[in-house]
C-alpha cells in the first residue's frame, strides 16, 4: 500500500476565539459536485476544543469556503463535554438522521482527564450541528473502567458496528497509557453489545491507539487506520490492520503506507486519519504535528491495499 502526499490542504486560521487553533480529527462530507465539507475540532486559548468547518473543492485542490464560527461548542461545567469535542465520522441512523459521533473530554479539578462518548446529529444541508442528547452515547461501565475515545460507527450487513477507544490503564512500565481499540455491535444503533479488544496491542510496539477509520473493500475484507503510539517516545504514527472477519485483526504497520516528513508540518507527528473516495479514487485527510495545530494534509492512494 502506498499514500502519496499530495500537499497541507487546510492551514489554520482563526474562525473566532472558539476556533483559534488547531484543525484536528478532519471529517470530510460530500457537499455536491467537487466541493466537500470537512468538519474538524478547533481549540480556544484554553485548549477547550469545539467545530468548524472548510468546503474544499478537489477538483482544484483548494479551500473555497470557511465557517466564521464555531458550529457548536464545547459544554458547561458540568456536561461530559466541558473541555471539548472531537468528532469521528458520520453515519446515518436508522431514522434517517445523520450523526457524528464523538469524545466528550472533561478536566475534573485536580484529576486525570477522561473521555465519554457522545453524538451530534448533522442538518440534512450539512450547515447546522446540536447535542443529540446532554447524557453520554457510551459511557465508562463494567468493560470499559477508565475512559473512552474516538468513535467510528458504519452500517454493514443490517448491523451497526463501532469501533472506540478505551483506556486500560493511564500508565504502564515504559509510562505511556494502554489504550486500545474496541469492537460493539447493534441492531438499532442505539443498544450496544461490547465484544472487547479488536486490535491486539503490544508494550513497547503498539499500546496508545486513537481514531480508528475502517473501509471495507470489494472482497469483503475490512481495512483500518489508527493513530498509534508505541510507548518508546515516539509521537504519533499512523497505523493500519486489516481482518477478515471484522473481529480477528492482524496489525500490518508497515503496509501503513504514509509516514511523518523530513520537514515540514508533518515531521514530528502524522495522526487521524480520515478516507473518503472522489471520482474512484480513495484519499486521506490527515493531521500532523502537536495533533492538528497546523491544520491538515490530502494524500491520495496510489498502490491499492
Amino acid at each position: 500500500m502506498k499514500w502519496e502526499k499530495i500537499k497541507q490542504l487546510y492551514e489554520v486560521s482563526a474562525m473566532g476565539d472558539k476556533l483559534l487553533t488547531h484543525a484536528s480529527n478532519p471529517l470530510p462530507v460530500h457537499l455536491k459536485g467537487s466541493l466537500f465539507r470537512v468538519f474538524f475540532s478547533g481549540r480556544n486559548k484554553d485548549n477547550r476544543s469545539s467545530i468548524g468547518f472548510v468546503d474544499i473543492d478537489m477538483d482544484i485542490l483548494e479551500v473555497v469556503n470557511t465557517s466564521k464560527t464555531a458550529l457548536i461548542e464545547y459544554g458547561k461545567a458540568d456536561s461530559f463535554y466541558s473541555h471539548g469535542i472531537s468528532i469521528g465520522n458520520l453515519y446515518e441512523g436508522v431514522d434517517g438522521e445523520f450523526y457524528i459521533p464523538f469524545m466528550g473530554w472533561q478536566i475534573p479539578d485536580g484529576e486525570h482527564w477522561r473521555g465519554d462518548i457522545g453524538r451530534l446529529k448533522l442538518s440534512k444541508d450539512l450547515s447546522h450541528l446540536s447535542i443529540d442528547c446532554e447524557e453520554p452515547f457510551m459511557g465508562v461501565d463494567d468493560e470499559d473502567l477508565v475512559s473512552l475515545s474516538y468513535p467510528f460507527i458504519m452500517k454493514h450487513e443490517n448491523i451497526f458496528k463501532m469501533w472506540y477507544g478505551s483506556t486500560i490503564s493511564w500508565e504502564s512500565d515504559n509510562g505511556e497509557m494502554i489504550h486500545v481499540i474496541k469492537y460493539a455491535t447493534s441492531s438499532d444503533g442505539e443498544n450496544w453489545e461490547k465484544h472487547g479488544i479488536a486490535v491486539p496491542f503490544d508494550i513497547g510496539e503498539a499500546q496508545a491507539f486513537s481514531r480508528p477509520w475502517v473501509k471495507i473493500d470489494d472482497k469483503g475484507v475490512y481495512h483500518m487506520w489508527y493513530s498509534y503510539r508505541s510507548g518508546t517516545g515516539e509521537l504519533y504514527r499512523i497505523g493500519y490492520a486489516r481482518s477478515e472477519d471484522c473481529v480477528s485483526w492482524v496489525r500490518e504497520h508497515d503496509s501503513a503506507g504514509i509516514g511523518v516528513d523530513e520537514e515540514g508540518w508533518d515531521s514530528e507527528m502524522i495522526c487521524y486519519p480520515a478516507l473518503f473516495n472522489y471520482q474512484g479514487k480513495d484519499y486521506m485527510l490527515y493531521n500532523g504535528n502537536s495533533f492538528g495545530k497546523d491544520g491538515f494534509g490530502l494524500a491520495v492512494l496510489r498502490e491499492n491495499f
